[in-house]
């Protein structure tokens, strides 16, 4: 037995199916889990001393590559000072500071522990903020693990065949109003039954939970339309794509404008974090200047902060024009072994978000993904992993490259999916 399957076998023991993430359990892709000893630019290494060419990157945050050392510089240099203080820092409003700059939707912002607090918390306020009670949000969207969003949830719970999860109350589904992505005529219908009563509509501007499905045909600013000509507040849920894509991101790439934004995972270099933001007359009714209670002891962590702040601010032209080549060079390299073995396949990509479906069809909605062949996925997977590339444990899930993939990196990336597809 190696390494990995002892301890995983001790972990199945003491942690809920061995894991403290669903995905990364494997099992929708079967073998054991990849347990990471150390992981440094765009590589990791297994305990068992396996080396992989790494395109999880901390399912996003690790743009700059694996223990980058000006972020790493910057986490020791806040330790020395403290770990966490239950005070204020100077380093959170020069956070702030950055995040409004890069993102000009964002007047004020408040600084939160993860993705799923920021979601939740954004939630709240534009139900006091509307006073109304339904929530939109569309069907494979995943925006954490609050109750609000746990239905038709993508990520771990349609990689696990639960899109609804037990635990949720019916009155809390009742307010959860699902719509179908890239189908503006689902959201009207909704508002439209719904007159009066529906606070927001909360969208991922490119869906990353269920793959990689980008918007088709002016998709956001007719919702940004719909939403503003019915008094709904749109959330755009940036935890994924903020600062990713670009500097504004998604937001800044599709030209459109949000009354609340989420983001985590970049703004954080790794380390646990989140934040919502959005318009100083909507943040404002947050406690202690308004009525919206949210709280949190470790927001604004300084560690996480600084880990934040030194990711942020090597964000540069350069850097994604970095990434974008590397994401290109992969994407027509493994595009050119699927055209040569004449596989039914749909490669979708935004920046150095990708996916690679096992469809004849572009994917452009839920329905779309479910469709796709999970199990030649299953064994693309093993056969990508056996070749030392680490992808996402999971069909639906995106692929990440960082400045730190070198174009031997893809190259070798590009050989692998060939002989993982022969």
């Amino acid at each position: 037995m190696s390494k990995t399957q002892n301890i995983f076998e001790q972990a199945k023991q003491l942690i809920p199916g061995g894991v403290n993430s669903p995905v990364r359990a494997f099992s929708s892709v079967g073998g054991t889990p990849v347990i990471t000893e150390h992981a440094l630019g765009s590589k990791l290494t297994d305990i068992d001393g396996k080396e992989y060419i790494d395109y999880i990157g901390s399912w996003g945050p690790a743009i700059l590559g694996h223990s980058d050392p000006d972020v790493v510089k910057a986490i020791t240099d806040s330790a020395c000072k403290g770990i966490s203080f239950g005070t204020s820092t100077t380093a959170e409003l020069t956070i702030a500071k950055k995040i409004t700059e890069l993102m000009p939707t964002i007047e004020m912002v408040r600084m939160v522990t993860s993705g799923t607090e920021a979601t939740m918390s954004a939630l709240r306020l534009a139900r006091a903020y509307t006073k109304r009670n339904k929530l939109i949000k569309f069907a494979g969207s995943y925006h954490g693990h609050g109750d609000s969003f746990l239905v038709k949830a993508g990520s771990g719970a349609m990689t696990f065949g639960t899109p609804t999860s037990p635990g949720v109350t019916q009155a809390t589904a009742d307010d959860t109003l699902i719509a179908e992505f890239n189908h503006i005529d689902s959201v009207a219908q909704l508002i439209k039954s719904n007159k009066d009563n529906v606070a927001a509509v909360i969208v991922e501007p490119v869906i990353g939970n269920a793959g990689v499905i980008p918007p088709v045909d002016n998709f956001l600013q007719k919702l940004r339309e719909l939403t503003t000509a019915n008094g709904v507040l749109l959330i755009i849920d940036e935890v994924m794509t903020g600062f990713r894509l670009a500097p504004g991101g998604a937001q800044e790439i599709y030209n459109v404008k949000a009354d609340l934004t989420t983001m985590g995972k970049v703004i954080g270099g790794g380390l646990p974090i989140g934040a919502y933001g959005g318009r100083k007359e909507i943040m404002q009714m947050i406690s202690p200047s308004g009525p919206v209670y949210q709280a949190g002891t470790l927001s604004g962590n300084p560690i996480a902060v600084a880990a934040g702040l030194a990711t942020l601010n090597k964000l540069n032209d350069e850097l994604y024009k970095t990434l974008e080549a590397r994401s290109a060079q992969l994407e027509s390299g493994i595009k050119t072994n699927l055209k040569k073995l004449s596989l039914p396949y749909t490669y979708q990509r935004v920046g150095s978000m990708n996916c690679l479906f096992f469809i004849d069809k572009p994917v452009i909605s839920f329905d779309d993904a479910a469709n796709c062949d999970t199990e030649k996925f299953s064994r693309y997977y093993q056969n990508m992993l056996n070749n030392g590339i680490l992808l996402p444990p999971s069909q639906f899930e995106a692929f990440f490259v960082s400045v730190a993939h070198s174009q031997e990196d893809i190259e070798k990336t590009i050989k692998a999916n060939y002989d993982s597809l022969c």
